[in-house]
């Protein structure tokens, strides 16, 4: 029986990102190793995303805790309000949100690079000179997002929870100490720890996936473009797939 053409494609897909994936894990731990590329990756895709991310985040914290007081009014209990957008941003809004920014923002910023790259033949003509462009371009980016992502996730969570003490103040007048005394309060390490641990899968899967589609580019400026999308698309999708997952595997060891 003959698989359909995008069932056949899509198998193809995934396991040239596997085979793609398997040699990156085969080049990361094999000298020699790119220090100075790897902090101008983490320099590019950490420190030039927070603005972007600490925005997204500080609206996201104000707007939710907007949205959520009117209906915590008419149930009577609004001083669960910072408890309980310290639990949502805190253990899936926050990683999940900054992941997808982080997605649109890394991810198609390195498919079209390294598509770029691919089409005017610059890769090729590092293998000539004897240069490894995979640990070169690949294991640096890789390696960067895998970092970088959690760390933003830190900060992004930390300028939301602040964007939602200024909503809490649009209506009552509680202090800082008393909203962060409430927020933590109702956090406990198994709402922290897989948030943070899921984030590094996140940070994964988005460099992966930008530097493979970035790597197999054709088509000309076609292609490029092409990659770009792609990137964004499937890497914002891995990272829904592997929170479900994260939501699954924490729930099976008890930690929801």
């Amino acid at each position: 029986m003959k698989l359909p053409r995008t069932t056949q494609k899509f198998f193809d897909e995934a396991g040239a990102i596997s085979r793609f994936t398997g040699r990156f894990f085969h080049e990361a731990f094999r000298p020699r190793y790119e220090i100075v590329e790897f902090i101008n990756q983490c320099f590019i895709i950490g420190y030039r995303s927070l603005p972007l991310v600490g925005l997204t985040g500080f609206i996201m914290g104000l707007v939710l805790t907007m949205q959520l007081r009117p209906s915590l009014v008419d149930y009577g209990v609004e001083s669960e309000l910072p408890a309980m957008v310290g639990i949502a941003i805190i253990r899936e809004i926050g990683p999940v949100l900054t992941a997808l920014i982080f997605a649109g923002k890394i991810g198609s910023s390195i498919g079209a690079e390294l598509g770029s790259m691919k089409v005017t033949e610059q890769i090729d003509a590092m293998e000539v000179s004897g240069t490894n462009p995979y640990k070169y371009l690949v294991v640096t980016r890789v390696l960067a997002t895998t970092l970088m992502l959690p760390l933003l996730v830190l900060l992004g969570d930390a300028i939301s929870l602040y964007g939602a003490f200024m909503g809490v103040n649009i209506k009552t007048n509680t202090s800082f100490t008393l909203y962060y005394t409430q927020v933590f309060d109702a956090l406990a390490f198994s709402d922290v720890i897989p948030a943070f641990v899921k984030s590094f899968f996140f940070g994964f899967a988005v460099g992966i996936i930008g530097c493979f589609k970035g790597f197999n580019s054709s088509k000309g400026t076609e292609g490029v473009g092409r990659s770009a999308n792609s990137a964004v698309v499937v890497s914002s999708l891995m990272v829904f797939v592997l929170d479900l997952l994260a939501v699954q595997v924490t729930d099976l060891l008890g930690l929801n």
